[in-house]
């Protein structure tokens, strides 16, 4: 296979100019954030004289502790740690209901799923540019990485598809700087049936039949408007707007974050992929002087040793990239120089690892077990009805292969369940109960070990009005 190279100080550089870009958008959008009329900035207001805190690069900086401390081969298990440790008082919207479900016992990525009004928000895709800075150059391993990252509080939502867009954008940023090709490859790694893919494309379509920009922007409003500011669906298409439509670095900001509705995820995104498009060459000193170059934590994020610098945040990144590489990526290397193969746009566009990874049952729960992914699946709500038969699966995966091994199970005291049976590539067994607690406890046990999935009582489940919190109990 042909390799792409990537040289160290462009690498470094790009990244660089992704995390300013990150402070500098987030901090022009902040202000204006959930109003959903057109704003006329042309530059910031107010001026500030440092980066505002934003939720949309405090997560990203768990994410590369979560790296640095449990290594660059990534499972759900290291997510669900570090978010309980870090990120437990970030209790809104979609966030409070992975929480809620994480507490209760669900793992990925049924807790992206259960009783979540929030899967088609911004939450997820303002998280995609870690895993394009990390995976450089393969935008179908940033793409699946975002997806594995979604599926804590996004799961099968917009919002999912949304992260794994721009994630695999970003990544082929580092490459290519044509905005027509980058959105092909964007669009590449997620459903066609998506929403998110349909108001991308809307947006590209206006810009080329030469639609004017207000115009635009009221179209993309009438047809993908939400009465929620932070759907994800109307701005992706504001962000594409900004980005197509702006003339120069300042005017795209603009234009991304006049559009309304989640200003500064609108904001920070496109200034992370301008960052990554021209590098630090390319970001105006007038707009990066009253921002600086401090990173803020947003106060309900858990204190660690985040970067306290865009500049240590930038080195500690790459630092992880390069590993990151070395052991997941067979597409890319860093080395001296950057050097590009002819195919290099096929390799681009690759896309068998994201989606297969959205052909995974998000009504199942993932835990390890040494080398095996061991998944419990729901087969809907992870809920058991009292005197009611419930199907449930169970298969075993080593790098995504099923294992045709042998399993016991283990059930709460009472209950009752048949003999498992092979079906295509998965153990299915009936669970039965006269009676079970909130939350009960499920055993699977197999030759390397064994681990516990929690199913709830449907008796004990109290509905969540949409467009609300879960409560803290």
């Amino acid at each position: 296979m042909s390799k792409i190279k990537l040289a160290r100080s462009e690498y470094y550089d790009k990244v660089l100019a992704c995390w300013l870009g990150k402070n500098i958008g987030g901090t022009l959008g902040t202000p204006y954030e959930g109003q959903k009329f057109v704003h006329c900035l042309n530059y910031f207001d107010p001026v500030p004289e440092k980066p505002l805190p934003n939720d949309d690069l405090d997560f990203q900086l768990v994410w590369l502790k979560m790296l640095e401390d449990r290594g660059v081969k990534v499972e759900f298990s290291h997510f669900v740690e570090h978010w309980l440790k870090y990120l437990s008082n970030h209790w809104y919207a979609e966030y409070s209901v992975c929480l809620y479900n994480l507490l209760r016992g669900l793992r990925p990525p049924i807790s992206g799923t259960f009783q979540n009004y929030w899967v088609d928000e911004m939450g997820a895709p303002i998280r995609s540019e870690i895993w394009a800075c990390v995976a450089p150059g393969d935008p179908q391993l940033a793409a699946t990485l975002a997806w594995m990252d979604s599926c804590l509080d996004h799961a099968g939502g917009e919002g999912q598809y949304g992260e794994m867009f721009w994630a695999a954008v970003e990544s082929a940023a580092f490459f290519i700087k044509d905005p027509d090709t980058l959105i092909q490859i964007g669009l590449s790694m997620i459903p066609t049936s998506s929403n998110i893919y349909r108001v991308i494309k809307e947006a590209v379509l206006c810009y080329k039949n030469g639609m004017k920009w207000d115009a635009a922007r009221e179209h993309i409003v009438t047809l993908f408007g939400h009465h929620q500011p932070c759907n994800a669906i109307p701005n992706h298409g504001f962000i594409i707007l900004g980005w197509l439509y702006g003339k120069d670095y300042g005017d795209k900001l603009c234009k991304a974050v006049n559009c309304g509705y989640d200003t500064d995820c609108t904001g920070a995104t496109l200034g992370s992929l301008l960052g990554i498009l021209y590098g630090t060459a390319g970001i105006p000193e007038e707009w990066l002087k009253p921002v600086g170059r401090e990173i803020i934590l947003v106060p309900l994020t858990g204190q660690f040793n985040h970067p306290k610098t865009v500049d240590e945040l930038a080195e500690r990144t790459v630092k992880v990239g390069e590993k990151f590489l070395a052991e997941n990526s067979q597409s890319v290397e860093i080395a001296e120089q950057t050097q590009t193969p002819p195919d290099l746009l096929s390799l681009l566009f690759r896309n068998d690892k994201p989606m297969r990874a959205l052909c995974f049952d998000i009504h199942s729960a993932v835990e390890k077990v040494e080398d095996i992914d061991v998944v419990f699946y729901y087969n809907g709500e992870p809920t058991i009805m009292k005197g009611i038969e419930k199907v449930v699966g169970v298969s075993l995966l080593r790098k995504g292969e099923p294992l045709k091994e042998n399993i016991e199970v283990e059930v709460p005291k009472g209950w009752r369940y048949s003999e498992p049976k092979w079906e295509i590539d998965r153990w299915q067994f009936v669970l039965y109960t006269e009676d079970a607690e909130p939350k009960n406890e499920i055993t699977i046990k197999c030759e390397k070990g064994e681990t516990k999935f929690v199913i709830l009582s449907a008796d004990s489940i109290k509905p969540l009005p949409a467009a609300q919190s879960a409560p803290r109990e």
